[in-house]
């Protein structure tokens, strides 16, 4: 029987031991262990290619983006980012012997002395990609153009560019003039952000007027991007386009940077070194790639995690209004294929300004998808009162008393605290645990009394009796 007993016991820890592994063996269905899809986009021709979501920052596509390449005009984008920033549209702007003739390619054949607004300038810099033009502004905003290019390389240093030096205003070919395609997005980004530069830049054509060397003919000037205006050919244009910046030299070959939106998502795309007319080619393929790969979503609609609290406006002790937000504009990128709910999300707090508390920051596939920051709203603590007729505000929400009786025009002003209500609280518990003590009394009363009576000697009854029976002895003699 023992032995019996033993082999049952055996076969029993065999079987619990075979479930534990079986049931070890399946994948645990939890949100983190999902495998995050990425998608992977076409093969370009080009030797480097980038696309970067503007509002987040976020790359939705790579190619050797940390290559360095000689840029070609597509430098002006910096050039006329600084000339907006430092200068106004109706500055005169003067062309000097050098603009003239220490420049040579693209250019509108302007003459020394010439007088031009900046506004006219920047036209001609960004849409006829004009040398002439981008040397004048660079000696009109610091002096002289060197000034002008340390600026240029100092903004690139702050906007956080790590593989771009440039010696010149205007993308002209120059062993120590370099940047990559990650560089070039940060600083397209950067001077999309300023709106005069996106009027310009999504210009598809513009006119000079008359000028004082210019008396007898206009200036008319063709945006050469051909994905946003028909420049020699309708072969590229792109209808979802905003506008861009062509280059090209021989050493350089083919470079451009193009803005594209589509379905609340703005893109913008930088490809270097491209053979031909593959420019147009890759930065048509890779914005089809992604806007169909790919969606923007805003938090404030999706986020129920740290969404905020519903209104509540059922009592006078509650208020309607909540004391934080998320920011409306913040979004995320995320897979066409993939939900909001299957980013992961965490609460940072890096923020220094009073009103941004923190913000929410959102990951998939070991990506930073996107955030939205957590502010703070203009809602304060109403103060409540218990007399008619009499309005009371408070610029503090901090109260030191739990309870104050205020004077205000011979009238008394009861506040409700937290003290207060936390006291109250407290009060009611201590009520509510001596009810309990008094009814668990009652129902063991006559247990208690019992207990009570046990303790004390009983008096027995026969010392009576025996006294009893003596007294009628005695009565009967």
């Amino acid at each position: 029987m023992k032995i019996d007993t033993k082999r049952r016991k055996k076969r029993l820890i065999g079987c619990i031991s075979a479930i534990f592994v079986v049931v070890c063996s399946f994948p645990l269905n939890t949100p983190g262990s999902q495998i995050q899809y990425w998608p992977q986009g076409p093969e370009v021709q080009s030797s480097a290619a980038i696309v970067m979501e503007l509002s987040t920052g976020l790359i939705l596509y790579e190619k050797n983006i940390h290559d360095v390449h000689y840029p070609a005009s597509i430098t002006k984008i910096l050039t006329a980012l600084l000339a907006v920033e430092n200068s106004t549209m109706d500055e005169v702007v003067t062309f000097s012997k050098d603009s003239v003739y220490k420049t040579e390619g693209s250019g509108i054949a302007r003459d020394v002395g010439e007088e031009m607004t900046m506004e006219q300038c920047l036209y001609a810099v960004m849409l006829a990609s004009a040398n002439e033009c981008a040397y004048a502004v660079a000696e009109h905003v610091s002096g002289d153009v060197q000034s002008f290019v340390d600026m240029m390389n100092e903004r690139c240093a702050a906007l956080g560019c790590e593989n771009t030096h440039f010696n010149n205003c205007n993308g002209l070919p120059d062993e120590q003039h370099y940047t990559s395609v990650y560089d070039m997005a940060l600083i397209a980004r950067e001077a999309y952000s300023n709106e005069t530069f996106r009027i310009i830049c999504g210009t598809k054509t513009y006119t000079i007027p008359f000028t004082n060397k210019h008396k007898d003919e206009e200036t008319f000037m063709q945006n050469h991007h051909q994905m946003l205006y028909p420049y020699r050919t309708r072969e590229h244009l792109y209808d979802y386009c905003l506008g861009g910046k062509t280059g090209y030299t021989i050493a350089a070959n083919s470079t451009l940077v193009t803005y594209a939106e589509k379905d609340g998502m703005t893109l913008v795309c930088v490809v270097m070194d491209a053979p031909g007319s593959g420019h147009y080619e890759d930065t048509r393929a890779l914005f089809d790639f992604c806007f169909d790969n790919f969606k923007k979503m805003n938090v404030s609609e999706n986020e129920e995690t740290y969404g905020n609290q519903e209104e509540n406006k059922s009592g006078n002790f509650n208020n309607s209004q909540p004391f934080v937000s998320l920011d409306e504009d913040g979004s995320i990128i995320l897979p066409v294929t993939a939900e909001f709910k299957d980013a992961d999300s965490q609460i940072i707090y890096d923020y220094a300004d009073k009103d941004v508390l923190g913000s929410i920051q959102y990951t998939y596939s070991d990506r930073i998808v996107g955030r939205a920051d957590i502010v703070a709203t203009d809602a304060k603590i109403d103060q409540f009162q218990f007399h008619e007729g009499e309005d009371v505000s408070g610029e503090s929400n901090q109260v030191e008393e739990t309870e104050s009786m205020v004077s205000s025009k011979g009238k008394k002003v009861f506040q409700i605290t937290p003290g207060l209500i936390l006291t109250i609280l407290v009060g009611f518990g201590i009520i509510v645990i001596l009810i309990l003590i008094i009814r668990k009394i009652m129902d063991n009363f006559y247990r208690i009394k019992r207990k009570f009576m046990m303790h004390h000697k009983v008096k027995t009854p026969y010392k009576e009796i025996k006294k009893n029976k003596i007294f009628r002895r005695r009565k009967r003699f």
